[in-house]
């Protein structure tokens, strides 16, 4: 059983254990990372941002957060799945339930980063929820080679 939740301090060390995972794999860990990972609630939530868990059968399994970058504007950030609950829809249904809840406060545009090579299969999860390539652009992470928009 998936559900989703918005974060609160408690998945503060499980967030980061999941984003750690999937972003050391095939990268390194950057400044900004840690600041987050370490702090989400001064560097997403104060700024009016959002973080959303999934949990399967009660456990944390499941990251995708959104930064505010003001007018309506909002980076996905941290999507992520524990490695051993992948293929399970996790992904899909995070991503579906998150994007929804953004719309419904007022979300316009969000947009993300990604890396083509190290996260294919993130990509596609991407294009199927609705987002398509736009120029790169100056990415904040050294990884990011993508950059992906939705207006909703």
């Amino acid at each position: 059983m998936i559900e989703i939740v918005e974060y609160n301090p408690s998945h503060q060390q499980r967030f980061k254990e999941i984003n750690v995972q999937w972003i050391t794999r095939n990268h390194k860990l950057e400044e900004e990372d840690i600041k987050t990972l370490d702090n989400p609630e001064d560097h997403v939530l104060k700024g009016g941002g959002r973080i959303f868990i999934a949990l399967y059968d009660n456990k944390v399994v499941g990251t995708c957060g959104y930064l505010n970058f003001g007018e309506n504007n909002y980076e996905m950030i941290k999507m992520a799945v524990d490695e051993d609950y992948r293929g399970l829809n996790i992904g899909r249904v995070l991503g579906e339930f998150s994007m929804k809840k953004m719309k419904e406060t007022g979300a316009k545009t969000l947009f993300l980063f990604s890396n083509t090579k190290g996260s294919p299969v993130a990509i596609e999860l991407y294009k199927k929820l609705g987002f398509t390539e736009t120029p790169l652009g100056n990415p904040e992470f050294l990884r990011a080679d993508i950059r992906m928009e939705i207006r909703l």
